[in-house]
């Protein structure tokens, strides 16, 4: 393991007592077995609760209480993960994200730096997108649904993060020596869950390539940090722009403040919006190793 790793290897001592590959594939089960329980039965008392328009909303998430709803569902990804980890490898889930304090400590560090960024990457020129944005929201309703909305981003971003930079690879980390496994397997899993030809049209893999690459630089930074926080401090920021801010016009654009002025299915319309969107994702993973460093 490169010298740059070492923290992952406190990181996954808990999981190295039992590495075996059944274990993580029964783990996996586990949790899918449990989290589609826990979406059934949760969704199925949700949409009973208003008219056949409501449980749809509810299942797109075109709206801002259904978008609100479908985030905070991610939750049932942290009680499944948590039960998988006691149960077949008797690890606790404090253990997968890492020493607490310093997993907010690093969090917060590398937070405050993409913020800065942020702030920097709106004062600077270009002022354009490629069109006028499309207002979405009124200004108000948004500021008022921004606590609670980022709360469930966070929730979003995190479980993610617990599941695919935790679980997973720190279970591959215990078994396997080489980077190239463990980073790169959990980042091809992490694209296979955002494959989705349904909504993005043959944009689905350009979406699902970036969503590969995006875990490889999250995966980068557990490893070099030796906790989750700085890989869920990075999905945050990047979910928080994207979720609430500049939403691509997919159905899930029901908290975001704008619109991108294009169609989210238009190959030549969205790919050079990836390419800049890539760029500024690996200038957000250099800034939080620079903040890492401080």
């Amino acid at each position: 393991m490169p010298s740059a790793y070492s923290a992952h290897m406190h990181l996954i001592k808990s999981a190295r007592a039992r590495p075996e590959i059944w274990r993580l594939l029964l783990g996996l089960l586990l949790i899918a077995v449990l989290v589609s329980i826990l979406n059934m039965a949760f969704f199925t008392l949700i949409a009973g609760m208003g008219p056949e328009s409501w449980a749809q909303n509810l299942v797109l998430g075109n709206s801002p209480l259904a978008l609100l709803l479908l985030l905070a569902s991610f939750g049932f990804i942290f009680l499944s993960v948590a039960v998988a980890a006691r149960h077949v490898q008797h690890r606790s889930l404090r253990s997968i994200i890492g020493e607490r304090s310093l997993a907010l400590a690093q969090f917060l560090k590398v937070l405050k730096a993409l913020l800065i960024l942020g702030v920097v990457g709106v004062v600077l020129p270009p002022y354009s997108v490629g069109g006028a944005l499309i207002q979405n929201l009124p200004l108000s309703t948004w500021l008022l649904l921004l606590p609670v909305s980022a709360l469930v981003v966070l929730v979003q971003t995190s479980a993610e993060e617990v599941l695919f930079r935790g679980y997973i690879q720190q279970t591959l980390a215990a078994r396997f020596k080489s980077p190239i496994i463990w980073m790169g397997v959990p980042s091809i899993l992490f694209a296979v869950g955002h494959y989705t030809p349904d909504m993005a049209g043959e944009n689905a893999l350009l979406i699902a390539l970036w969503a590969c690459v995006f875990g490889l630089l999250t995966s980068d930074l557990t490893a070099r940090a030796g906790t989750l926080g700085p890989a869920i401090a990075l999905h945050f920021f990047n979910n928080v722009i994207a979720l609430l801010f500049f939403s691509l016009p997919d159905n899930l654009n029901g908290l975001a403040l704008y619109v991108l002025p294009f169609d989210a299915s238009d190959a030549e319309q969205l790919r050079p919006w990836l390419m800049v969107d890539l760029a500024v994702m690996l200038v957000c993973w250099l800034a939080a190793r620079l903040a890492l460093r401080r």
